[in-house]
C-alpha cells in the first residue's frame, strides 16, 4: 500500500469503501475488518493493527476524532457505515421529495420570467446540496413547458430551430424574455399579435 489512502471526507463514502476495501485486501488485512468465520483469532489480531492504522490515515481531521477511540479495525468500519449507509439513504430519500417537486413546478399565469426563473435556480441548488445535478437539459424542458400560453409562439420557434437537449438554460431564458419583450412592445404599440415573421425572427 505504498500510493496515498483515499480520504474519507463525509460525501464520498460509497466510492471510499470500495478503494479502501480493495486496498486492504490487497495487501492480505481485510479479514481484520470482516472477519471470516474460520478465522484464527491470533491471526486476526497480528493484521488488526496495520488495518486500523490505514483506516486512521484515510479519514478527514474531523472524522479521524471521532473514530479515534475505536480499538479494532472491525469497530472503526461498522461505526462509519452505520454513519454514513444510513446518510446516504436520508440523502436518496430527500433527492426523491426534491425531483417530485421539480416533476410539479409550474408558472402562474401572472408570474414573470425572471421569477419562475429564480424558483429553477433555487431548485437546482437543492440538487447540488445533496450531491446532486440538476442537468440544463432538463430545466430547459421544464421552463419550455410551463410557460404561459402567450408565449407558445416562442416556445414553438425554438423547438423548431434550436436543440433543446444541449440548449443552456440562460439561452432558453434570453430567448424567451426577447421574444416577451417585443410582445409587450408591439401591444402597446400598435395592439397586433406576434406573428409568424416575428416568431422566425425570435428563433433566429
Amino acid at each position: 500500500m505504498g500510493h496515498p489512502a483515499p480520504v474519507l471526507t463525509g460525501d464520498n463514502y460509497t466510492t471510499w469503501a470500495i478503494k479502501v476495501e480493495a486496498d486492504l485486501d490487497a495487501a492480505g488485512l481485510w479479514e481484520a475488518v470482516v472477519p471470516p468465520e474460520d478465522a484464527a483469532s491470533a491471526v486476526i489480531a497480528k493484521k488488526d493493527k496495520p488495518a486500523r492504522a490505514y483506516q486512521l490515515r484515510a479519514l478527514a481531521d474531523d472524522l479521524l476524532l471521532q473514530v479515534a477511540a475505536k480499538r479494532t479495525a472491525a469497530e472503526i468500519w461498522a461505526s462509519l457505515k452505520a454513519r454514513f449507509v444510513g446518510a446516504d439513504r436520508v440523502r436518496a430519500a430527500r433527492l426523491g421529495t426534491i425531483r417530485g417537486e421539480f416533476e410539479l413546478l409550474r408558472m402562474a399565469e401572472s408570474e414573470s420570467l425572471d421569477a419562475f426563473a429564480g424558483r429553477l435556480g433555487g431548485m437546482a441548488a437543492r440538487y447540488a446540496a445533496l450531491g446532486s445535478t440538476l442537468e440544463d437539459a432538463a430545466l430547459v424542458k421544464k421552463l419550455l413547458d410551463s410557460v404561459s400560453n402567450r408565449l407558445y409562439a416562442a416556445v414553438a420557434g425554438i423547438e423548431q430551430f434550436c436543440d433543446v437537449d444541449t440548449m443552456l438554460f440562460e439561452d432558453a431564458l434570453g430567448r424567451l424574455k426577447a421574444f416577451d419583450e417585443r410582445l409587450r412592445r408591439r401591444d402597446q404599440g400598435s395592439g397586433e399579435r406576434a406573428d409568424g415573421e416575428l416568431l422566425y425572427t425570435t428563433a433566429q
